[in-house]
């Protein structure tokens, strides 16, 4: 992996030159093996947090934990295309919009001992717009290479907090053409259903149960590109365990193990049925 700015990784993709990078900033990785037709992503799998926020920031290290998406990077890393966030959702959200990213609360407690400065969430939001930088370049790259592309938009959930039965995998496609890519949604929640885990874990699959698809990234894929399907895919975390911060790794790799091959079966269905 090798330290590249923002401008030089959008070179590098419209120049389709395969590399493995991490932002000058290290706000965000990019790895291109390969150009094919789909893309994994990873927003919230980051935990950096600015040392300058470490003192104002009223949620501990173990709070921001909670409400990240640890290992839903590692989940996808054997694909061709990884594109993922390395800093927390609590000082910036990639799954909010610009004017939401930057949290003064989350998740029903104040966040900030002193309101931040516009300085600070200057700083924050050009991350958050380097980021999308980056989503457009890809994503042009792939549609105008392939007419069309599929993107695994990967995150993890809390099931611990629902107080009734919930699936170890949900779908979340109110945002998407269901009319166009139901087939493809039905196909990848069928499959996900069929993985097989470790220690007893049950692995069922649903669509809009838990969540909905509402995020930033899909939405903005989804306006911007209209050859493009998102998949909002969000694991249970059965993975970890949510109160204690223990990562079960024969449950990451399982799950890894897996989607190395039924993610690229689905992603070649895809490009199957929609390449025109």
């Amino acid at each position: 992996m090798i330290k590249f700015t923002i401008d030089e990784i959008i070179a590098k993709i419209e120049a389709e030159e395969t590399f493995h990078a991490v932002s000058s900033d290290y706000s965000l990785t990019l790895k291109i093996d390969d150009y094919v037709h789909y893309v994994c992503g990873a927003v919230h799998d980051g935990h950096h947090f600015r040392k300058e926020l470490w003192d104002n920031c009223m949620h501990s290290g173990y709070d921001r934990w909670y409400e990240e998406d640890p290992e839903t990077k590692n989940m996808v890393i054997s694909h061709p295309i990884v594109l993922a966030g390395c800093d927390s959702r609590f000082e910036y959200d990639l799954n909010r919009p610009p004017e939401e990213a930057v949290f003064e609360t989350a998740w029903g407690k104040q966040l900030w001992k002193t309101p931040l400065d516009e300085g600070m969430k200057s700083k924050s939001l050009q991350k958050h717009i380097n980021f999308y930088r980056i989503v457009q370049a890809l994503i042009s790259k792939i549609e105008s290479k392939f007419g069309i592309c599929i993107v695994y938009d990967m995150h993890s959930y809390n099931w611990k907090r629902w107080d009734r039965e919930v699936p170890t995998w949900n779908l979340g496609t109110s945002n998407v053409d269901n009319d166009r890519f139901g087939e493809d949604v039905e196909l990848w929640r069928a499959s996900l259903s069929e993985i097989k885990l470790p220690n007893g874990i049950k692995s069922d699959a649903a669509i809009n149960n838990t969540f909905f698809g509402n995020g930033y990234f899909l939405k903005y894929i989804t306006n911007n590109f209209k050859n493009t399907l998102v998949l909002a895919t969000e694991i249970a975390k059965v993975y970890c365990d949510e109160y204690s911060r223990i990562i079960f790794p024969e449950v990451v790799s399982a799950v890894e193990e897996q989607l190395r091959y039924r993610l690229p079966d689905h992603a070649k269905n895809f490009y199957n049925t929609h390449n025109t």
